[in-house]
């Protein structure tokens, strides 16, 4: 069966995130749908990673095996015309080896968190930012996030429902940009723990209103302990942004 690589844009917002469940509707779910409009027979796609509930996707990847081979152009139109209109579109398909895996071959998982800090609520990006009310010191959100880089033992920003068998990972990059009063988090790691990167962010902000002084950071990660953590962020700011392979 030839295997093919799907690029997936999607907004988190009705989805229980992307695995399909057998009580709500998850991304996987709304995609292999579609798939099996085409090719009944076609067995379920893999992703490079699961989002949880509410949490989008700018670049999600899966890989699917079809029954024959497929002029690529009609089959994404195909299969975004059976998505509609639910909120997910294949933006992208390749044609990939047999051996090809969208999972275990990433060599990163790139994530994006925006946050809108002013005290007007959102209207044109309700639910696809976390809205804080008050300014944000950036300088110090950033002195924050360098204690966060490198290899850790990452136990106090997991969620105690995390089913990784360790929670040591190697964080590349947690970097902060601000454009026009939105605080964007730009985070890149070959793997992610459960809540992980929810948790760098809600703990920024309480370095960001001032509700922490930046060391408290290296306090809170040195203490591997979940109660060290600060709140962690609600789904509506989070996608992934983008795997590389």
């Amino acid at each position: 069966m030839p295997r093919y690589k799907l690029t997936i844009e999607y907004r988190g917002t009705p989805f229980c995130g992307w695995q399909r469940q057998d009580n709500a509707r998850g991304v996987q779910q709304a995609v292999e749908e579609a798939i099996r409009v085409i090719d009944p027979d076609a067995p379920p796609i893999i992703a490079a990673g699961r989002t949880d509930a509410g949490v989008h996707a700018m670049g999600q990847v899966a890989h699917c095996d079809l029954s024959g081979e497929r002029e690529l152009h009609r089959l994404r139109r195909s299969l975004n015309h059976f998505l509609h209109p639910e909120p997910v579109s294949i933006v992208e398909i390749e044609p990939v080896a047999d051996d090809f895996h969208a999972r275990f071959d990433a060599k990163a998982r790139h994530y994006l968190y925006r946050v809108l800090a002013r005290s007007a609520r959102p209207v044109l990006v309700d639910g696809l930012v976390w809205h804080v009310h008050k300014p944000l010191d950036v300088e110090a959100m950033r002195e924050g996030a360098a204690h966060l880089i490198g290899h850790h033992d990452f136990t106090t920003f997991r969620s105690v429902h995390c089913q990784s068998a360790s929670p040591v990972k190697t964080l590349d990059t947690l970097d902060i940009t601000e454009i026009d009063g939105e605080i964007r988090f730009h985070v890149r790691a070959r793997s992610f723990l459960h809540n992980q990167v929810r948790s760098f962010v809600g703990s920024l902000i309480q370095v960001g209103t001032g509700r922490w002084p930046p060391a408290q950071v290296a306090d809170a990660l040195a203490a591997t302990d979940r109660a060290a953590c600060g709140t962690v962020a609600p789904p509506d700011g989070l996608y992934l942004e983008r795997v590389t392979y």
